[in-house]
């Protein structure tokens, strides 16, 4: 009996970007009389299904943007004999879909660290449960991930999570339904072990892939100051004080030793957390903008948010204590016009961002945004090729373009939106803009390099993401992979297998 773990992909780059984390927890979490799983990441290269034997258990973690994918192969080794498996946040949210349409024997919904022995034994006697109810882990249950199991070069980044769980409620996230908005965070030593595994096996890029690494905000330890109860603040308080004590951990590692973490627009209002990530090297942060409007702001739930000069001022506000923005916004709010296209873009460039994704409004399973959209779709009853409309996961690739939740904007139609956003993208990622966006780069070298990262995030991230026709993924597909392999030798280190832990 083989274990088997799969992140599904229709795409297949060659080289991957960060590491799928889950992969690699999960194989930490199979026990040892179930030897080392197999594990697949699609995104390099597809599952080789004759692999699979009779008896064998596949795992297989599933979102929704590769959910279909994921039934293909739950279904392809249900065929050969194997127990399925399904995890991750789609199966989460849809345990009798992974069942109905991906040969799933048993679905795990939450976090699989804990109960993925369990599940293993009960396939092991032939008795699986249809469903295992994990919930939320207390941080002090995390596993750590089984780095020893990455092939070799073929990521550019590792990846280690410090903390489960984001406060907010955007109405486009399903992390604060999914993941709860109680931040679960890690302790120190255990995320700086981590750290220092990856370090050893030549890692120097490291994303702190956690839902925020912000969790208190200035404006949280005042409203809860002005309680009767001070015991809310004492915790909050407390989850401050690990996260310094955190990046003073990180500090100490070797100074070439880079990370990337997501975060709120807040900290830019917080010059001391900024100035303690830029001492530990945390040199970018995907920082969420979404909208340039008051109007689309508050569509989403998202207020906290400034605009105006005041969104350039913070922005440039990260920058200045040497943090790069990744910055993330979102085109087909209802309150989107064409104008709003060129404002954004122009934003971003006054920002002086460094990175910027634009991705059309698209509510996923497990949000605000599609709950409402979802029972609007569902009343009319429309469906694409059998396909309730509210389920456009379900539509093989090709059939995809241009169904998506903005079809029923106010002022737009599906193609403007997505030629607008194209065109933003086409903007930014010019070579032009690139070019005056390196300036930070002292070397020639330096900013060519930058410009083949910046031409790297485009074609994996704009055609392939953007619901574009399948000639055009394809495409893109292509080039990202021709690009993929320098890439990843630029963020190459060199291995120090005699790194020690740094002590508190």
């Amino acid at each position: 009996m083989t274990v088997h773990l799969v992140n599904p992909s229709h795409v297949s780059f060659g080289v991957g970007v960060i590491t799928p984390r889950w992969l690699y927890v999960i194989a930490a979490a199979t026990p040892r009389e179930f030897g080392d799983p197999l594990l697949t990441d699609e995104t390099l290269a597809q599952l080789d299904v004759s692999t699979i034997t009779k008896g064998d258990i596949v795992g297989i973690g599933i979102h929704t943007d590769n959910a279909l994918r994921g039934y293909e192969v739950g279904k392809a080794a249900r065929a050969r004999g194997a127990f399925v498996v399904f995890g991750g946040i789609h199966a989460t949210l849809y345990p009798d879909e992974a069942h109905d349409l991906g040969g799933a024997h048993a679905v795990v919904r939450g976090d699989g660290d804990r109960i993925w022995g369990k599940v293993l034994a009960d396939c092991a006697n032939g008795t699986p449960a249809a469903v295992y109810e994990a919930g939320q882990l207390d941080a002090s249950e995390f596993v750590p991930a089984r780095w020893d199991l990455l092939p070799s070069g073929r990521y550019m980044w590792a990846s280690v999570q410090t903390v489960r769980g984001c406060p907010k409620h955007c109405s486009f996230c399903s992390v604060w339904k999914t993941d709860g908005q109680k931040p679960r965070q890690r302790g120190v030593d255990a995320v700086v072990e981590e750290v220092v595994d990856l370090r050893r096996r030549g890692f120097r890029f490291i994303a702190l892939a956690d839902d925020n690494f912000y969790p208190v905000t200035l404006s949280d330890l005042r409203t809860a100051a002005r309680r009767d109860d001070p015991r809310h603040l004492e915790t909050l308080q407390q989850i401050r004080a690990e996260r310094f004590a955190l990046m003073d951990r990180l500090a100490r590692l070797p100074a070439d030793t880079i990370f990337f973490t997501q975060l709120t627009m807040e900290a830019a209002e917080d010059p001391e957390f900024l100035d303690a990530m830029r001492r530990a090297n945390i040199k970018g942060a995907l920082v969420g903008v979404e909208a340039v409007t008051p109007e689309g702001l508050k569509e989403i739930y998202k207020d906290f948010n400034p605009v105006g000069e005041a969104l350039v001022q913070q922005l440039q506000a990260f920058r200045q204590r040497g943090v790069h923005v990744l910055g993330s916004f979102i085109f087909g709010l209802p309150s989107d016009r064409p104008e709003t296209f060129g404002a954004t873009a122009d934003l971003a460039e006054r920002a002086n961002l460094t990175f910027a994704q634009f991705v059309p409004l698209t509510p996923f399973p497990g949000t605000v945004d599609f709950a409402a959209w979802a029972k609007k779709v569902d009343a009319e009853g429309e469906r694409i090729d059998g396909v309730p409309l509210s389920r456009p996961w379900l539509l093989p690739p090709r059939l995809r373009h241009g169904h998506s939740a903005y079809r029923s904007h106010p002022t737009m139609s599906v193609e403007e939106i997505r030629q607008r956003t194209q065109a933003v993208w086409d903007r930014f990622y010019s070579i032009r803009q690139i070019w005056r966006r390196s300036r930070f780069i002292h070397s020639a070298a330096g900013r060519a390099a930058f410009i083949l990262i910046s031409k790297l995030y485009r074609q994996m991230y704009a055609n392939v993401g953007i619901r574009s026709d399948s000639a055009r993924v394809n495409h893109a597909a292509r080039w990202a992979r021709v690009i993929a392999k320098p890439c990843r030798r630029l963020f190459a280190g060199k291995p120090m297998p005699e790194l020690q832990v740094p002590t508190a």
